[in-house]
């Protein structure tokens, strides 16, 4: 199942040099394990709360190789380049198939939970 990193990053008051070579580096990184931006960075439009900053995405084909690029170390070498100067959260989440159906996973949810009487 596909598999996405999602980056919530704090804009930094000024960009520093280090952050740009990350930037410059961070696709060799991704090849090895099919590693893929699907956002970077782009305009957010904020609809619910607050989102200080930008975001980034990135597919993978699944968690394991999500997990093993950012376990590489060919990752870990670049990633104090850009952990060193911005702030932010970093998670892997698994994505969901073609066939996936919210009500049903509503209904699944629904007749696990206790029956109130």
């Amino acid at each position: 199942m596909t598999a996405y990193v999602i980056a919530h990053l704090r804009d930094p008051e000024e960009f520093h040099p280090e952050v740009l070579e990350y930037m410059e580096r961070i696709q060799a990184t991704m090849d090895p394990f099919a590693g893929r931006f699907v956002v970077h960075g782009g305009a957010v439009d904020v609809r619910e709360g607050e989102w200080p900053g930008s975001v980034v995405m990135l597919r993978f084909p699944s968690v394991e190789d999500a997990r093993n690029w950012y376990e590489s170390a060919a990752y870990q070498a670049i990633l104090p380049l850009r952990a060193d100067h911005l702030e932010g959260e970093v998670i892997i989440v698994e994505g969901v198939g073609p066939d996936h159906d919210a009500a049903a996973k509503a209904a699944g949810i629904r007749a696990s939970l206790p029956v109130r009487g």
